[in-house]
């Protein structure tokens, strides 16, 4: 039977580690960039695409799918995997950001969360303890503690506050966890703002209580990327160095390029796949939007370098003509190609690191990413 989850490290560049995570439904390279799956499907994408690009697991979410299908729907129908069609690993966050994100109508309590479904306005609860039975019931590979997410905005009592209760919470959602038997892992969310004092607190609890791997949350929320950067100087060297760490909603290139050489191993965010739909394009470049007049006549693929099907078959000006059409094809190609540029950018910053060559390549990247050609 192959194993619930081991963790090791190939090799180190500084900072910045590449390896393995091994679980039931295959091998994760990391550092790995997860695509979003918020609703059971990476929008635009059929699942065999979604592992083509390069993916080898992906993200669902626990706030939509417990309002929509359900989680006992899912369940009943034999979990997300087989819903879905997806034979390969599964993260499935809390539901906590949501909550925070798209409720206006919501109290927090020690309990956990009481909100307003945003689909209907029904009354729901979520605490540590049903957002572990969720997960459990979509059969998540990956799940994650529940926590309580503050902006960096927030008043300093409010973060100090959101800290201490996400601890207490990570501690009731790792008791819930083994409760019900869950053959996944369990990983838990470091919290505390830009405060490195903190950031520690928060990390010793965490690792206290022990988790599979361990989240640097409540970042990627506004601050800004100097800020982010600052609080990834010191964050993730707080947990330990034997097990995975993920920056959760993160981000941009430049954004991900920069955490890898702070220790981050894991990442997911919709901009690869919402960007896509919306006509912007990733490349090695930087962004470019499709819709622009330019790209008319533009008989290029959108990147030169990029080794994606949709470069290597359709011009800019087919894109724009599809996505200024609205045309369906175009969020579906644009999307491709971003998943595809994504994976590319992961599995370029892997080979970096086993050959000891980060900061080179990094600063390549960065100089040619930022400065276009």
């Amino acid at each position: 039977m192959a194993e619930r989850f081991s963790f090791s490290i190939r090799a180190t560049d500084g900072a910045a580690r590449t390896g393995t995570i091994a679980m039931r439904r295959g091998e994760i390279r990391t550092p790995a960039f997860m695509p979003v799956g918020t609703a059971a499907t990476v929008k635009a994408m059929k699942p065999a695409d979604v592992r083509a690009a390069g993916a080898d697991i992906i993200l669902g979410n626990t706030y939509h799918l417990m309002l929509r299908p359900g989680a006992e729907r899912v369940a009943k129908l034999g979990g997300l995997h087989r819903f879905m069609g997806w034979d390969r690993p599964i993260l499935t966050d809390s539901g906590g950001y949501q909550v925070m994100s798209l409720s206006e109508l919501t109290k927090v309590s020690e309990e956990g969360v009481a909100f307003a479904s945003h689909l209907d306005g029904s009354r729901y609860m979520l605490s540590p303890e049903r957002s572990m039975e969720i997960q459990t019931l979509l059969g998540s590979d990956i799940v994650m503690a529940f926590d309580q997410l503050v902006k960096t905005t927030d008043t300093a009592d409010a973060q100090q506050a959101a800290m201490e209760r996400s601890t207490r919470w990570a501690r009731r959602s790792r008791v819930a966890f083994d409760a019900l038997g869950n053959e996944g892992a369990l990983f838990g969310i470091q919290q505390g703002g830009l405060d490195e004092g903190w950031r520690r607190a928060s990390a010793d609890a965490l690792i206290d209580i022990g988790f599979d791997g361990y989240a640097v949350g409540g970042l990627a929320v506004g601050e800004g990327q100097e800020a982010m950067f600052g609080c990834l100087d010191f964050a993730p060297g707080q947990l330990p160095a034997d097990r995975p760490r993920y920056l959760m909603g993160v981000g941009k290139p430049d954004d991900i390029v920069g955490a890898v050489e702070r220790g981050i191993d894991m990442f997911d965010c919709v901009l690869p796949t919402r960007s896509g739909r919306t006509g912007q394009a990733f490349t090695w470049s930087g962004p470019i939007n499709i819709r622009n007049a330019k790209f008319a006549e533009d008989a290029a693929p959108i990147d030169a370098d990029c080794a994606c099907p949709v470069c290597a078959t359709w011009s800019r000006a087919y894109l724009h003509h599809l996505v200024r059409s609205g045309e369906i094809l175009g969020a579906m190609l644009m999307t491709e190609h971003n998943i595809s540029f994504y994976q590319q950018l992961m599995a370029g910053l892997r080979d970096a690191i086993a050959e000891s060559r980060l900061t080179a390549w990094a600063d390549q990247f960065r100089a040619r990413y930022r400065g276009g050609r």
